[in-house]
């Protein structure tokens, strides 16, 4: 008898300009953890971060190596959100993040499915902070 299927998304690679000012962003302004950084040679690194108390699911930060890399940055899914922060205390992380200066693209507002803003990283890339109401998890 084989084994059921088990499959999980390990990590989901986000094209940056820089390693450094990445880690920053994602480490200071919205306190993920940086879980490696490792030098891969000729000016490529492996760098992975996630979320505090995350699930396993990891981003990689990709510097962008190429012109069609370079003009994705910001823009990976063509205007559209690309990422959904979960959270399980939305004001508690939307003011920690309004203090650490990440920039807001609406006022949050509160859907049938539980309360949303839409904020974007250092290079523009769109994400919501998502509190789910208990229904919707």
């Amino acid at each position: 008898m084989s084994d059921p299927i088990s499959q999980h998304i390990g990590s989901i690679a986000l094209v940056v300009e820089d390693y450094d000012d990445a880690i920053e962003f994602y480490t200071q302004k919205l306190a993920f953890t940086l879980v490696e950084d490792t030098d891969l040679g000729d000016g490529k690194r492996w760098v992975l971060v996630s979320p505090p108390n995350s699930n396993g699911t990891h981003l990689l930060l990709a510097k962008a190596s190429n012109t069609a890399q370079a003009n994705a940055v910001g823009n990976q899914t063509g205007g559209r959100v690309f990422l959904f922060l979960h959270t399980n205390d939305f004001w508690r992380d939307y003011r920690q993040m309004e203090a650490n200066g990440v920039v807001f693209n609406e006022e949050p507002r509160v859907e049938p499915y539980g309360t949303v803003v839409v904020f974007q990283d250092l290079y523009g890339t769109k994400w919501d902070l998502l509190q789910l109401n208990s229904a919707s998890n």
